[in-house]
């Protein structure tokens, strides 16, 4: 196929069926199977997927853990991978773009948040890479799979000074960290606390020491230690020890929580200084408690963030590319899924599992 190649009409292409790894129940092993795409329309790219990373996302929602699932589900919202066909009115990709597709793929476009470049937040609701209905009432299947089809505005390009593999996990992980980083202003001066050294707290260590801020990580044990302080950690502190709590209370200008097991509020509001900011980006299964005077003194925020918009995401990607800040990655063949699901359930993984696609 040539550079110059293109889809002239929606039904040029017929892609109809795919090979994908999927969760034919709730809880149910992961397995081989088909699923649809759509053909190329006038604005859609065919993406041949390279590579997938799997989030902590994909099994809570394989699981059922945030809410009921659309089953057959085929994961995966960190996806990398190459253009193999463009639509006729495509003019953001051409065939041979490295790119990437996060955790949605479509949006109305026409709300406040749509039209200022934060999609994430549309009114009428995002929708999502997989586990959701796109605007046809169809469901979306995700990344965990070997082609794609995207509108162009909801891929972006993945820079040449970031190899596929390790990019994968930023469509997620990367700007999961990086948004609430530049919202609440990492940087020289600020004293960020990353809680959890994890898929997501090991991008959270990166990006905050690339942006000047002094870094601590906040974890259960010093297991972790040289790993954190290779990532770009000042500080690393064990949490199990309740002492920590009361010497590093009033530390922090912000403090990320990047776990999904539920937190105790109190104890990590008290590290913030006054006007600091407890960001929440982990997506516990069960509801928290909370002491209103743990927010009311010192004029603290408790907060939370989900990803990015497409901009910001291409944003994040650039920041990567220009400081080499790729995830750290375990490449795996799709087969081995289900253990790489284990696992990270386990915590044990340093820090992300990408799929080889070329596997499925």
């Amino acid at each position: 196929m040539s550079a110059t190649a293109t889809a002239t009409e929606a039904t040029a292409t017929p892609y109809a069926r795919v090979a994908a790894y999927a969760a034919p129940a709730p809880g149910a092993p992961l397995e081989r199977t088909t699923v649809p795409r759509r053909p190329v329309g006038p604005h859609d790219v065919l993406i041949d997927i390279k590579y997938a990373g799997i989030c902590h996302s994909d099994i809570h929602q394989a699981r059922d853990g945030w809410g009921e699932g659309i089953y057959p589900m085929v994961p995966g919202h960190e996806i990398a991978g190459v253009v193999a066909e463009v639509g006729a009115d495509v003019t953001r990709f051409t065939v041979g773009d490295r790119v990437g597709v996060g955790c949605l793929v479509d949006s109305c476009r026409e709300c406040e948040y749509c039209r200022s470049g934060r999609e994430q937040h549309c009114v009428q609701g995002a929708t999502g890479t997989y586990n959701a209905l796109d605007r046809n009432g169809e469901p979306t299947y995700g990344g965990y799979s070997t082609r794609l089809v995207v509108d162009e505005n909801y891929a972006v390009r993945i820079p040449d000074g970031l190899g596929l593999a390790e990019a994968a996990p930023l469509l997620c992980a990367g700007i999961t960290l990086y948004s609430p980083l530049k919202h609440w202003q990492a940087g020289p001066g600020k004293k960020v606390a990353v809680v959890g050294l994890g898929g997501l707290g090991h991008m959270g260590v990166k990006l905050a020491h690339a942006l000047g801020a002094e870094v601590t990580v906040l974890s259960q044990t010093l297991r972790k230690e040289a790993d954190g302080r290779r990532l770009g950690a000042t500080h690393f502190h064990a949490t199990a020890d309740e002492a920590v709590f009361e010497e590093l209370a009033g530390s922090f200008d912000l403090v990320l929580s990047t776990v999904s097991a539920p937190l105790g509020l109190d104890a990590y509001l008290g590290l913030l200084k006054v006007d600091g900011a407890l960001v929440n980006v982990g997506a516990p299964e069960e509801p928290v408690s909370l002491n209103l005077f743990s927010v009311i003194g010192g004029r603290k925020t408790l907060a939370g963030s989900m990803i990015g918009g497409i901009a910001e995401t291409q944003e994040m990607l650039d920041f990567c590319a220009e400081h080499g800040l790729g995830a750290e990655i375990e490449l795996i063949d799709a087969d081995r899924i289900n253990e790489a699901y284990a696992r990270v359930l386990s915590s044990d993984v340093r820090y992300r599992f990408v799929i080889d696609t070329s596997t499925i």
